[in-house]
Parts: C-alpha cells; sequence; structure tokens
C-alpha cells in the first residue's frame, strides 16, 4: 500500500471530488459511514460516545459521526471547541444538521474552558485538528489535549490523532492526544510507523473510503507499506525437477570465541529460507560447535578465535558476512580484503557494519546492490546520527542511492531501502523478537533467499517479511516474552505454508502491534 503525504491526501480527495461528481459533503458522509460500521462492530448497543471536533474537516467528520451514530440509537454527545477560525463549509454544515435533529446532541466550548470528570465507560472520539496540523498544538488546543490524556477512557481518533503531524516526527514536548485506536482513511500516515510517534495512534485501522484509483496507482511516493500481496507478486515457489544445485550455494561468514552461537543462528536460517546447501567459514574454536549444532551444513576454517580471511568465494552463489564475527584487526583485513575484489551483491550484518562504521573508506568499495542490515545505532556508526528515526530513514535513503546499495534498517516496523530510494514498511513481525540473534537469523534467511536466485531487493523484502511472520507465529504458540531467536527460525517452514495458504496469515499486525 502506497504512504501518501498530507499534501497528496489532500490532492487524492479532491481528485475524487472532480472525477466521480461527488461533493466533498458526500465524500465526508461516507468517510463517517465507515468510522460508524467499525464503531458498530467493535461496541454494543449500550456504548456511549463523547466527540470533540474542531472548526475543519475533522470537526465534521466528528460532527458527522456523531449525528449517524444518534440515528442508530447509540448515545452520544458531541463537543465543538470554538477555535477562533472560520469554520470550514463541510464542518459548517454537519453542525447545522446535528442541531437539526437536536440542539441537544452538541455544545460549543469556548476557549480556555475544559471537559472534566467523563465517566470512565464513556468513550472519547477524537476529532479535533486532523490532518492539516501545520505547527504544534499550543495554548488553550495544547492544554485541552493535555488533559483529555490524563483521562483514562477508551479513546478513538479519527483518521489521525490531534496534535500528529502526519510527515514528521514532531518534538517530544509537544501535545498528541493519545488514542488507543486510529480509524485512518484509505491511506496509513508514515508518522504511525515511527517508534517517537506512533505509540500515540494505537492500533491503527485503515478504512476504504473509495479514493480514486486512477490517481493513487498513477501518483508517485517513496513510501509504501510491504504487504501480503507484494510477497505472493516476489515469491517462488520450488519446481518440481529442482534439486540442491538449483537453489544455490550460501556462504555464512562470522563467528569469534564466545560468539560463535550467532553464526550457528544466521546457518540454520540459511537453510530453513531454502539455500540448497550452506557452509559455515569461522574460526577454529567454533569448528565443533557448528558441526554438532548444525549437522546440515558444511564448515570451514579460518583463524583459531577469529577469522582471518575470507577466500575460496568463487564457489558460492551467495555470501551473509559478521554475525558474532568481532573486530579484530584480522578481522577488519579479512573484510577490507574481501570487498577489495569481490563484486557482487552480498549480506553485510553486526561487526561486518561496525567494522565499516569505523573504517568509512570501505564504503566505497561496497558491491553493487549489497544489502546492509543494520540497526539504528549501527547505521549511525556508519553514516553518522540524526535527531529521530523519520530524518534516519531518509537519510538512509540518499545513503542507499549514494552507494547504490539496499538497507534494511531494523526496528519496530522495518524499513527495506531499495538502490532507488524507495522504502517499504514491513507490516510483520512484534515486540518479542527484540531479543538476542534475531539479526543472525534476520542475515541468514537474505543471504539464504540471494543463494536461491531472488533478485537482491526482493531477497531483503521476502527475508523481512517471513522473519516477521515466523517471529509472529513463534510469539502465537509460545509468548512474545518467552520467545527466543532459535524459536524464529523453527516457525520459518509455517511462514512458508502462510505464503501458500489462501487465507494467509491470521494474526492482526498493525503499525500499533
Amino acid at each position: 500500500m502506497k504512504i501518501f503525504s498530507a499534501a497528496q491526501i489532500h490532492e487524492c480527495d479532491t481528485q475524487t471530488i472532480n472525477a466521480t461528481g461527488i461533493k466533498s459533503g458526500e465524500l465526508m458522509e461516507r468517510a463517517a459511514n465507515k468510522c460508524v460500521d467499525w464503531l458498530r462492530n467493535n461496541f454494543s448497543r449500550d456504548a456511549l460516545f463523547v466527540i470533540l471536533c474542531g472548526t475543519g474537516n475533522n470537526g465534521g467528520d466528528g460532527l458527522a459521526i456523531a449525528r449517524l451514530l444518534h440515528q442508530r440509537s447509540y448515545g452520544v454527545k458531541a463537543f465543538l471547541l470554538n477555535f477562533g477560525k472560520e469554520m470550514s463549509a463541510d464542518c459548517a454544515a454537519n453542525l447545522q444538521k446535528l442541531r437539526q435533529i437536536n440542539e441537544q446532541l452538541v455544545t460549543v466550548v469556548e476557549p480556555d474552558a475544559y471537559i472534566t470528570d467523563l465517566p470512565q465507560h464513556v468513550v472519547i472520539i477524537d476529532a479535533i485538528l486532523g490532518t492539516g496540523l501545520s505547527r504544534p498544538a499550543d495554548g488553550w488546543i495544547g492544554g485541552f489535549i493535555q488533559r483529555v490524556n490524563r483521562m483514562n477512557n477508551r479513546k478513538i481518533a479519527i483518521d489521525i490523532p490531534s496534535g500528529l503531524p502526519a510527515d514528521i516526527i514532531t518534538d517530544k514536548d509537544a501535545p498528541v492526544l493519545q488514542v488507543n485506536d486510529t480509524l485512518s482513511f484509505q491511506f496509513y500516515k508514515r508518522s504511525f510507523f515511527h517508534p517517537e510517534s506512533a505509540p500515540a495512534a494505537g492500533n491503527v485501522h485503515v478504512l476504504d473510503i473509495g479514493l480514486d484509483q486512477t490517481f493513487i496507482q498513477s501518483t508517485h511516493t517513496h513510501y509504501r507499506t510491504l504487504e501480503r500481496e507484494d510477497i505472493l507478486a516476489i515469491y517462488k515457489p520450488r519446481t518440481a525437477f529442482g534439486h540442491k544445485g538449483t537453489y544455490g550455494s550460501a556462504l555464512m561468514v562470522g563467528g569469534s570465541y564466545g560468539k560463535t552461537g550467532a553464526v550457528v543462528l544466521s546457518t540454520r536460517a540459511a537453510l530453513r529460507s531454502g539455500a540448497g546447501l550452506v557452509t559455515a567459514m569461522l574460526p577454529v574454536c567454533g569448528y565443533s560447535v557448528v558441526q554438532t549444532a548444525v549437522p546440515e551444513a558444511m564448515c570451514i576454517t579460518t583463524g583459531d578465535t577469529s577469522i582471518c580471511s575470507i577466500s575460496d568465494w568463487e564457489k558460492y552463489t551467495a555470501i551473509g558476512i559478521g554475525p558474532g564475527m568481532g573486530a579484530t584487526d584480522n578481522c577488519v583485513q579479512a573484510l577490507a580484503g574481501f570487498l577489495d575484489v569481490y563484486k557482487d551483491p552480498v549480506v553485510l550484518d553486526a561487526d561486518a557494519l561496525n567494522i565499516i562504521g569505523k573504517h568509512s573508506e570501505l564504503l566505497a568499495r561496497l558491491p553493487k546492490n549489497a544489502i546492509l542490515t543494520p540497526h539504528p545505532k549501527e547505521f549511525a556508526r556508519m553514516f553518522g546520527e540524526n535527531t529521530n528515526s523519520m530524518i534516519q530513514v531518509d537519510n538512509a535513503r540518499i545513503q542507499a542511492m549514494r552507494y547504490n546499495i539496499n538497507i534494511v534498517l531494523k526496528g519496530h516496523n522495518t524499513v527495506i531501502i531499495t538502490a532507488e530510494g524507495d522504502c517499504w514498511y514491513n507490516m510483520t513481525g512484534n515486540p518479542g523478537m527484540a531479543t538476542g540473534g534475531s539479526g543472525d537469523v534476520l542475515t541468514g534467511i537474505i543471504t539464504g533467499l540471494l543463494a536461491q536466485g531472488y533478485a537482491p531487493q526482493d531477497a531483503a523484502m521476502l527475508g523481512v517479511y517471513l522473519h516477521g511472520v515466523a517471529g509472529d507465529l513463534a510469539a502465537k504458540e509460545l509468548s512474545q516474552e518467552a520467545m527466543i531467536a532459535g524459536d524464529i527460525v523453527d516457525y520459518l517452514g509455517s511462514a512458508y505454508l502462510s505464503l501458500k495458504d489462501k487465507k494467509g496469515f491470521s494474526a492482526s499486525v498493525t503499525p500499533g502491534k
């Protein structure tokens, strides 16, 4: 699904009105009906709602929702906050419609007045500011938002929580209404995917309000969500006459004294990803560990307690480097020597990235379409600090295009950034995957997919998606708390099976997961 900016969404609304002949008020009515349908599916008939409305179109949505809920016999009361600004035409029209039904259904709240002492069972619906926010909420409205945040009522935002910008990360002290659920129209907003802002939106539910598909399909954006349908377009099922040579040979380079487990995990993951043959290159100290833990893999050694060279790479169709490797002088020389001669895509993670962070000259030696899989701190070591995670993603776009590489920026919604500067926010995974070794597993999966002939961008996208689904399946069975990295490997088979199941993976996964 495309992620549009607030300006693009507004343009999409306008194009829908122009292309279909629908009036703006009718489009607002359509959106309000979708919200009411969601509310009816999630709340019993005796639920009580208080709707907080601004004077713009978001407030118009709220007033329309109040009218529709009342018509369906729900208890509802709207409060219109008088900003002192001119009311939008559609907001004014919906205010008039609501008053015509019953004047008591709406109360105007004047500046410096607040709503307090709402019974806890009353559901608060936020329709104050919407996506038209151009600066942080302050003054009376900022204080109003902070007062509402102190209430323990369940809260639901219409389109976006008030005070939360769609396209940037606001200052951490700016007032943002914290909600349990957000009913977002047609699209996700980019701020829903970043840890500084996403918690305010709670669980995000995208409601299709029938915006113009021609505009959506023809309008370019660098930002998308990575969904099941994208993966099904990439996934290549095995052929009936395939053999182990058909599915490639992967080399996993890593391990050091005390960190052999990392290369064990990545090697197991490469095998489970479907690579025909997998070899682990590691120091002598880890040889018996890997041979015992992963009997399906072959082993070659170099160095006693850490890697001292990366050689004989010509026989492998894909190489992954870094898990548990360490950053000794021998490792630095081994990686630098390898990058001097290797020209095919390679997967680099963990200590390989830490080495590059300390030796920035190695960036210019990265092969075209290499896949780097940093977490935010590893990224910062290579490319510098950023003030927030959204700016970091945009910096990753610049670096990916500059060096002609793919970057998998790991996090709550891992982002795959291609060499062309496109960003895909992954929708699978859960907090239980924040456990030691999870990244090593991802490295192995991507390397195994690369070995099977997937293009680098496709290997990164499919790898991240499967990694997340396997984690979701493991959490469903074992709990997020008890999950360990090896469990993600164990559930890769089930993740693959979910691609073949027409129903797909059944867990509900949203930015607010």
